[in-house]
């Protein structure tokens, strides 16, 4: 489910519940709802929201932590791109191909977006990036040293082009851990339950609905910055391809 559609359906489930309790207020004894009851509510409610305030900020800290950590091993890529390319370009022009083909792979992940449902997908006669990887380490072994520098900086570019695959897989694997769905299931219905009673105590007043609308599109969007960095390479909220650009201007120079 997209960020934004998850988003929407916790501020309609947000909505619903208060709507619910509005209605209960109405129908519910007068006794019910005495000023003895909405304090025990106000306790009990209390609790919830606390719960659901620590809930919330641990998934917006986790969401946080997995874009900063993509951010990094963005910048480690690109650093290792250049860094590969250098001892090529050391190596001298036998590696001119493998050069190359480096530039190719990454001016085709640019044009791609740097994005896991593109990297993998075979598509407008394009292989996966991995094949591309694995076509540069090929390249790099059939290179034949002649002496004891140049075996230094084969060993050297092999080492670095297996970091640049290993980041790979690496973006591959954790790509589809997502949110704790359980966790959010159960915030999600901390949340209505906060509503709902929202919704049993105040006035049924066009001020006081608008108000409580407006907290739970705030939740409803805070729910939409959690999911969407927690997919830091696509959405609105995505990391910057700035690293990228800057490895790509520095390939191929002498």
């Amino acid at each position: 489910m997209s960020a934004l559609a998850l988003s929407l359906c916790v501020f309609v489930i947000l909505g619903i519940a208060m709507a619910i309790g509005t209605y209960s207020r109405s129908r519910l004894p007068a006794h019910h709802l005495n000023t003895e009851s909405k304090e025990v509510i106000r306790l009990a409610t209390a609790v919830v929201g606390t719960l659901s305030a620590l809930a919330l900020g641990l998934l917006i800290a986790s969401a946080k932590s997995a874009y900063d950590d993509a951010q990094t091993d963005l910048k480690a890529t690109a650093a290792r791109i250049v860094l590969l390319d250098r001892v090529m370009a050391q190596y001298g022009p036998d590696a001119n191909e493998a050069r190359l083909m480096l530039r190719e792979l990454l001016e085709s992940r640019l044009e791609k977006g740097w994005s896991i449902q593109t990297s993998d997908v075979n598509g407008a006669g394009l292989s996966p990036e991995f094949k591309h990887i694995e076509a540069v380490q090929a390249k790099l072994r059939k290179l034949d040293p002649q002496d004891v520098p140049h075996r230094q900086l084969q060993a050297r570019a092999i080492e670095v082009a297996g970091g640049i695959a290993e980041g790979h897989w690496l973006q591959v694997e954790t790509a589809d851990n997502g949110l704790p769905w359980g966790f959010l299931i159960v915030l999600v219905y901390w949340l209505a339950l906060l509503f709902g009673t929202f919704g049993l105590q105040a006035p049924a007043n066009p001020t006081v609905i608008a108000i409580i609308m407006v907290c739970a599109l705030s939740v409803a969007g805070a729910v939409f910055a959690i999911s969407d960095m927690d997919n830091p390479y696509g959405g609105l909220i995505r990391i910057s391809d700035d690293p990228l650009q800057g490895a790509l201007a520095r390939l191929g120079q002498p």
